[in-house]
């Protein structure tokens, strides 16, 4: 998470990971790859290899998936890292820089996940 934050401000680039610029999932696949764990490389694929956790028990690192059906992985379209305080690091799309941000809870999947 610590890595994660010092990427803010850096541009959104589609399928990008790094160093320049990274989407949702580049920047959360490297900063998992900074903390020494290997997770895949896109949002969908990260949902499916995490470890199910409720939202109750997330703690700084984990991530919170988004999609457009809760009953389908593969409707997942977007990934961010929780920061703790009810804040999540993410990239979010073209033209917006990697921010800090409240959690947005509308979207999400049933669980978030700990690699």
């Amino acid at each position: 998470m610590e890595w994660a934050l010092t990427q803010v401000g850096k541009p959104y680039v589609w399928g990008g990971t790094g160093p320049g610029g990274y989407d949702c999932s580049g920047l959360t696949m490297r900063a998992w790859q900074n903390a020494g764990v290997s997770i895949n490389r896109t949002s969908r694929d990260q949902y499916k290899q995490v470890r199910k956790i409720s939202y109750d028990s997330m703690r700084p690192g984990d991530l919170i998936f988004y999609g457009s059906n809760p009953a389908n992985p593969d409707s997942i379209t977007h990934v961010a890292m929780i920061i703790g305080g009810g804040q999540m690091v993410e990239a979010s799309r073209p033209g917006v820089p990697l921010r800090v941000t409240p959690i947005r809870w509308s979207g999400t999947m049933p669980f978030a996940g700990r690699p």
